[in-house]
């Protein structure tokens, strides 16, 4: 049996670790959105992403971008704008520029929607870290998510 590289198996470790911690977030906020709000995580998503568009140059995403921030392939993604569409959280219409473009707009509903879910979302996402900070497995991934910095993304218009 030939021998494992000992940097590759820590690698290996620590992917694991990130995978499982990124598993028991994502079944908690889906258990709060799912019972608060009749909503999956995948949908808080995508109407999360679609409430940053603006009207301004480069502020409406095209659906391959929708995909890409949702993490989903574009038929997923399609898939999912159609149900959120027959909701009535979210429309459809041309591109004004290019009749070949369809663009995605929450609709009222939809922000309504949003709005009441955001504190779940953050409370669960809370609560999920905080269950994970008592793994000593998954502490040091804890630390490193609540440290990260990143620069904020507009709120809607």
């Amino acid at each position: 049996m030939p021998a494992t590289d000992p940097a590759l198996t820590a690698l290996a470790q620590g992917w694991v670790a990130l995978s499982l911690l990124h598993s028991r977030i994502e079944s908690h906020i889906e258990r709060a959105l799912q019972s608060g709000h009749d909503l999956s995580v995948r949908e808080y998503s995508l109407l999360d992403v679609l409430s940053r568009q603006h009207d301004g140059e480069g502020g409406h995403l095209q659906m391959k971008q929708v995909a890409d921030a949702v993490v989903l392939s574009q038929s997923a993604t399609t898939r999912l704008v159609t149900r959120l569409e027959d909701r009535g959280l979210l429309t459809r219409y041309l591109c004004p520029t290019d009749r070949r473009g369809i663009y995605t707009d929450v609709s009222e509903s939809g922000l309504r929607l949003l709005a009441e879910a955001r504190p779940t979302n953050d409370t669960a996402l809370r609560e999920a870290l905080d269950a994970a900070a008592t793994n000593p497995e998954l502490a040091p991934l804890v630390r490193a998510v609540e440290e990260l910095r990143v620069p904020a993304r507009p709120a809607p218009a």
